[in-house]
């Protein structure tokens, strides 16, 4: 997710029996427009030469495991020029709430707020990282039922904050960690830990888990 977590993870807890009420409720309106292409898609579900692309098969269940989309991963990140190890490391740090395309849907509509698609990206950061990329004239919106999209946008996201970096940095925290704790709370915020700020309770959390996934998000893109 593209700004700072005012919120930790109980409050999914918290809210989970209301969310899925709602999911409920709201899933027969939303399966069509889950299943509603984007007018200039192809069938593959990549890239290709011209620049068509078509969704990612849509997301039919809450749980997914982000090793599923190694080939996505690898291709974004090559893409972007950033790591292929660090993009999926966030896949996996983003993947504590549930990626169902309808739920997420649901759940936006309580708060109106939340980011979507399975590296939980906001509204905001997604329009202005697709200025000027071959996504440039894709929705926010379809990032729960466009997992591709959703990495691609990532990896672009994490492409931009690596250009803020100085050269220059006064802290102990590598590029990675930096460059995750950007994506976790902002360039701002990225750019005060560069010059030595300690990160907070919440943005020490998001790396901590960081490190711990970082193993496994080696194994996923060597496979």
């Amino acid at each position: 997710m593209a700004e700072p977590r005012s919120r930790t993870r109980w409050r999914w807890l918290v809210l989970a029996v209301f969310a899925v009420v709602v999911y409920v409720l709201v899933r027969a309106a939303d399966t069509p427009q889950a299943a509603t292409p984007h007018p200039a898609t192809g069938a593959s579900g990549s890239a290709t030469a011209g620049g068509s692309r078509s969704p990612s098969p849509s997301p039919t269940t809450s749980s997914y495991d982000p090793a599923a989309y190694v080939s996505q991963v690898r291709t974004r990140a090559q893409q972007a020029g950033v790591s292929a190890q660090l993009v999926m490391a966030i896949l996996y740090n983003e993947a504590y709430k549930p990626h169902d395309a309808a739920f997420e849907r649901a759940w936006q509509r309580y708060k109106p707020d939340a980011a979507f698609g399975i590296a939980n990206m906001h509204r905001a950061t997604f329009d202005e990282v697709k200025q000027g990329r071959d996504f440039a004239d894709r929705r926010w919106d379809e990032l729960p039922d466009d997992r591709d999209l959703a990495i691609e946008a990532e990896a672009w996201y994490l492409h931009d904050l690596a250009a803020q970096l100085p050269a220059t940095r006064h802290t102990s925290l590598g590029k990675d960690d930096l460059l995750a704790l950007g994506y976790n709370t902002g360039a701002g915020n990225m750019l005060a830990f560069a010059r030595g700020t300690t990160p907070g309770s919440q943005a020490q959390s998001y790396l901590d888990r960081l490190h711990a996934n970082w193993a496994r998000a080696a194994k996923a893109v060597a496979g």
